[in-house]
């Protein structure tokens, strides 16, 4: 793999976090994740999911190029792993997006998650 290859991000999963609150509020947020390259991008702060499915999700060709392409996010939800997280779980998966790369760690957040449910 060349140096151009390395630094482009392809997403190969896309997760959709829906956080419900105790309040009558939801909140949506959109992940993507580059198993290959341990990259991560993330978009957040709907509270209606219509107005998150009218959002243009843009990723980068290249992490260090200006080239932008976008999808809409309703495209991308056909595809993506949709989550219904409580706080707690919500807060987990921040923490998990946030830290150094670990597949083994995403392996055991995805099989809490679909325990629970």
């Amino acid at each position: 793999m060349n140096r151009r290859q390395r630094n482009k991000i392809v997403p190969n999963i896309w997760i959709i976090a829906a956080k419900r609150s105790d309040t009558d509020h939801n909140y949506f947020a959109i992940y993507a994740i580059d198993w290959k390259r341990g990259a991560r991008l993330s978009w957040e702060g709907w509270t209606r999911y219509e107005d998150f499915l009218q959002f243009r999700v843009p990723v980068k060709r290249k992490v260090e190029g200006s080239a932008n392409s976008s999808q809409p996010a309703a495209k991308i939800a056909k595809k993506a792993l949709f989550l219904h997280l409580n706080e707690a779980q919500y807060k987990e998966l921040e923490q998990l997006f946030y830290q150094p790369f670990s597949r083994k760690r995403w392996k055991v957040f995805f099989r809490s998650i679909s325990r629970l449910h």
